[in-house]
């Protein structure tokens, strides 16, 4: 069996670049949505709310980085796979 390659070319990783730009675009949705979960408690509470804004603030950046998390991964593995199959489409109803 011939070797094709260097252990880096056979990685299903994607490259580094994108899972950098990934990293950075879960961090600033989670920025996004703690900013968010704060100005809406903080919009609705009257008198002394710092544990319900912070609480709002906390929650909207979980669900944001989560999200958002989930997203890159979608998007990681799609490009992924278009760089494996080089955009071709897989017949699979002839058989």
């Amino acid at each position: 069996m011939v070797d094709s390659g260097s252990p880096e070319e056979r990685s299903a990783l994607p490259p580094k670049g994108a899972r950098w730009l990934a990293f950075a675009s879960i961090l600033v949705g989670g920025l996004c949505g703690g900013l968010i979960g704060f100005a809406y408690i903080d919009l609705q509470c009257e008198g002394d709310c710092a544990l319900w804004t912070g609480l709002g603030a906390l929650i909207g950046a979980v669900a944001g980085a989560v999200g958002l998390a989930v997203v890159a991964i979608l998007t990681l593995r799609a490009m992924e796979e278009w760089r494996r199959f080089g955009g071709r489409r897989q017949d699979r109803d002839r058989y």
